[in-house]
């Protein structure tokens, strides 16, 4: 019979088992084929033709390419434009986004345009880009920039016959920039926070343009304008001050957080003739004290997991922790479970996995929140060769981390000093990483949700290409 426990043990027992949630979605998280912060900008179509359904028909005419459009005969009225926009709105999942127009014919009087429009332009198609609210166009006849009114701006040189034109929209900077044979005219504040289409105009007799969505070359630079883009922002971050030494105790944070003891000394073995580190304490409002608790004990508990000795870890936990870990049936117990029936399935010792399955995980059939990872588990005993099929991941190392950090996070937890429980799942790092992908998702809500999203992965990807 389990000895009675106190309130302050069942209170301090069930904030740590709220904490540890977080490692069974971080386990379903790692079952996903694919990165979800990779994904994002992968499944956003793009424009690639014009759309013949909505165009001024009877004032122009698409060619089967679908990126070509004349206007074939005298114009009546000065209303009579024959209007295109693109078949898809401009992506806004990224940093920028441009197409050209290619002049292949002025007309007779070489009032071809280039520029933006929204959906509700569509019930406008006889005018102008740029002559009607939330629509921008670059006009060729007067090198004019129009902007939601009939009157328009000196803005850049005009063009006609032969000239390459484009139009972009920078997300970052919420304007947008028109550019001519390969050169930048400049750029106008993007004053509408909607799905815009790139759009073109014809407006006299045999005027003809051809446009190009990225399938061939621009004839603009547009990558090194992203890079010349990005190098802003960055200069831009450079000039941030931050405390001197910070990323040395950010660094030193993380390692006591998971317990890395070996790895930690050898840190601060090698950073003890730098500059003496800063309170952290007052300048950034934390304090690693909590941190040393139990780190011997916590490093020898990762070493264990991490070469596959549950029944050690077990052991020890139960020896160090008999009150706190009398609950069979919490998250961290579950995770051991696993782990321990997924080694024995790496050593191909199938019977007593089995065996073990069963008489482990009977208990943990009636809480719903462990019935998908209990089936992932028991299916690595279907295939003949589980690393490669669909749960070949709990084979990977990976999984070990997970487990790891979830008995990490719970040693720490039942620290009786400690104030915040929740604080045991993650570190200061990983704190200002969320931090910072928040600020980012806020400034981009600010922008209509248009612009690159905050990819922590990609980041690191490119700093590991840098070196």
């Amino acid at each position: 019979m389990l000895a009675k426990q106190s309130p302050i043990i069942i209170s301090r027992v069930s904030k740590m088992q709220e904490s540890q949630s977080s490692f069974l979605n971080q386990w379903r998280l790692n079952a996903t084929s694919s990165p979800p912060d990779l994904a994002d900008d992968d499944a956003e179509s793009a424009p690639s033709e014009l759309d013949t359904f909505h165009s001024s028909g009877m004032f122009s005419i698409v060619f089967p390419d679908k990126l070509t459009v004349k206007y074939p005969s005298a114009q009546l009225h000065g209303h009579d434009v024959g209007v295109v926009q693109a078949n898809k709105p401009a992506p806004v999942k990224r940093l920028v986004y441009y197409f050209e127009m290619f002049v292949k014919n002025a007309g007779v009087k070489g009032q071809v345009a280039i520029g933006f429009t929204t959906e509700g332009f569509k019930g406008k198609m006889r005018r102008q880009p740029g002559w009607e609210a939330n629509s921008y166009g670059y006009h060729g006849d007067d090198g004019y920039l129009y902007r939601g009114q009939g009157k328009g701006e000196e803005f850049g040189p005009t063009y006609t016959v032969n000239d390459t034109v484009g139009g972009g929209i920078n997300y970052a900077s919420q304007k947008f920039f028109f550019t001519k044979n390969g050169e930048m005219v400049g750029e106008v504040c993007k004053e509408v926070k909607g799905r815009l289409y790139p759009t073109i105009a014809v407006h006299s007799q045999n005027e003809e343009v051809s446009v190009n969505f990225g399938k061939e070359p621009f004839v603009f630079d547009l990558k090194a304008y992203e890079e010349q883009e990005r190098a802003k922002q960055q200069m831009t971050i450079e000039k941030i001050v931050i405390p001197q030494n910070a990323s040395n105790r950010i660094v030193r944070s993380y390692l006591l957080h998971y317990g890395y003891e070996e790895t930690l000394q050898l840190f601060d073995d090698a950073s003890g003739s730098s500059v003496p580190p800063i309170s952290l304490t007052q300048e950034n409002g934390f304090d690693d004290h909590d941190k040393l608790f139990r780190l011997t004990e916590r490093r020898i508990l990762r070493q264990l997991i991490r070469h596959g000795k549950i029944d050690e870890a077990f052991a020890k936990l139960r020896e160090a922790f008999p009150q706190e870990f009398q609950d069979d049936t919490s998250a961290t117990c579950f995770l051991l479970h696993c782990q321990k029936f997924i080694e024995l399935v790496r050593e191909a010792n199938l019977e007593e996995a089995i065996f073990y399955g069963r008489s482990a995980f009977e208990k943990f059939y009636e809480f719903e929140e462990y019935k998908d990872l209990l089936k992932d588990c028991s299916a690595l005993l279907v295939y003949e060769q589980p690393e490669k099929s669909s749960v070949g991941y709990l084979l990977e190392d990976s999984q070990r981390e997970i487990v790891a950090d979830a008995v990490n996070a719970f040693v720490l937890s039942v620290n009786p000093n400690l104030e915040d429980r929740k604080s045991c799942s993650q570190s200061h790092l990983e704190k200002l990483l969320r931090q910072l992908t928040a600020c980012f998702l806020e400034r981009r809500s600010l922008n209509g949700d248009q612009g690159e999203a905050f990819h922590i992965r990609r980041i690191l990807e490119a700093s590991v290409r840098r070196v």
